[in-house]
C-alpha cells in the first residue's frame, strides 16, 4: 500500500506540474505559425520540479497530434519545431523526436535549417546512432542541394554501430559531384580496406568500378566538346569521336564494366553496362522542389 501511495503521490505531483505550466496559457491555437503559447524551455525545466521527462512527453504528444487532419504537417513546420525544441530541451535523451523534426519540418528554408539544428542536437545526445546522421545528410542533399556537406555527414556515420553498407557508397556518390572523383575513390578505397564482410567488400569494389567509369566518361565528355568545336555539330554516336576525321580520339577508353559506351535517351554519354552516370540522381520534380525551398520560400510563405 505504501508503494502504491507513493506512486499516486508522484502522479498527482506530475499533474500539478503540468497544470501549473499551462495555467496561464491560451488554448491550442489553430494557426501553425503561432508558437507564443509555449513556455520558454529554460523556464519550463525550472518549473517542472524534476518531472522534466513527463512534461516532455506531454509536449511530444502535442507535436504528434499536429499531423492529424487532411493536410498533415503542411504549414506546421515552425510549430513542430518549437514543440520538438521544447521536448528535447526538457529531455535531451529522447530519440525519435529529433528525426521527427527532420522528417516533417520541410515547409521552407528556415524550417529545414531549424530541423538541422535539432537533428544535430540528436547526434550529440546519441552519437552512436547512424540514423540521425542519415537524416541530416538527406536534408543537406535533398532540400539544400549541399552534396559535399551531405557526404561529410554520411562519412562520419559509416563507422557507427549497425550502419548499413550503402552509407559509404552514398557518401562516395555525393562526393563525386562537382568533380570530386578523387575524394570519392579514396574514401571508397579506405572503406574497402577496412571491410571484413564479403558483401560489403563486393559493394565497395563495385562502387570503385563505377567511379572509374565516371572518370572515363568525363574524358569522353571533354572529347565530345572538342568534336563540337572542330565539326560545328554534336556526335550522333560515341564511335564518331574516333571515326570522323579529323578524329578527336585514337581509340575509345575501355568501359570498366566491359559493355562499351553509349548515348542514353537524354543524350548523355554512359556505360551501356550500367546506363547512368556516377552522380546524385534527382528527378525534375525534386529539382523544382529544391529550387522552391532555397530560392522562392525563404520567407516561410
Amino acid at each position: 500500500m505504501r508503494q502504491w501511495g507513493t506512486g499516486a503521490a508522484l502522479l498527482l505531483a506530475a499533474c500539478c506540474v503540468i497544470g501549473l505550466s499551462h495555467g496561464k496559457l491560451s488554448p491550442l491555437p489553430r494557426t501553425a505559425a503561432d508558437e507564443s503559447y509555449l513556455p520558454d524551455p529554460a523556464m519550463a525545466k525550472l518549473t517542472s520540479f524534476g518531472f522534466d521527462a513527463l512534461l516532455a512527453d506531454f509536449y511530444w504528444l502535442q507535436a504528434v497530434q499536429l499531423l492529424g487532419g487532411p493536410e498533415g504537417a503542411r504549414g506546421k513546420s515552425h510549430r513542430i519545431g518549437a514543440l520538438v525544441d521544447l521536448v528535447t530541451r526538457l529531455n535531451p535523451r529522447v530519440d525519435h523526436p529529433y528525426r521527427f523534426a527532420a522528417l516533417w519540418m520541410t515547409d521552407d528554408l528556415a524550417a529545414v535549417h531549424k530541423a538541422n539544428v535539432l537533428i544535430q542536437r540528436g547526434i550529440e545526445a546519441h552519437p552512436d546512432d547512424w540514423r540521425n546522421h542519415f537524416h541530416l545528410a538527406f536534408n543537406y542533399f535533398f532540400f539544400l542541394g549541399e552534396n559535399q556537406r551531405a557526404a561529410e555527414v554520411l562519412a562520419t556515420a559509416v563507422v557507427l554501430p549497425r550502419a548499413p553498407v550503402y552509407l559509404g557508397r552514398l557518401a562516395a556518390r555525393l562526393r563525386s559531384d562537382r568533380g570530386g572523383l578523387s575524394a570519392a575513390s579514396a574514401f571508397l578505397a579506405t572503406l574497402l580496406q577496412g571491410a571484413e564482410d564479403p558483401q560489403a567488400r563486393e559493394a565497395y569494389e563495385q562502387a570503385l568500378q563505377q567511379v572509374e567509369t565516371e572518370r572515363l566518361a568525363r574524358v569522353l565528355d571533354r572529347a565530345r566538346q572538342t568534336f563540337r568545336e572542330r565539326h560545328a555539330r554534336d556526335i550522333v554516336s560515341i564511335d564518331e569521336l574516333v571515326t570522323v576525321s579529323p578524329s578527336v580520339l585514337e581509340r575509345l577508353p575501355p568501359d570498366p564494366f566491359g559493355s562499351g559506351w553509349d548515348l542514353n535517351k537524354e543524350g548523355v554519354i554512359v556505360s551501356s553496362g550500367i546506363g547512368y552516370r556516377y552522380v546524385p540522381q534527382i528527378d525534375a520534380t525534386n529539382r523544382q522542389r529544391i529550387r522552391q525551398t532555397t530560392e522562392g520560400r525563404t520567407s516561410g510563405g
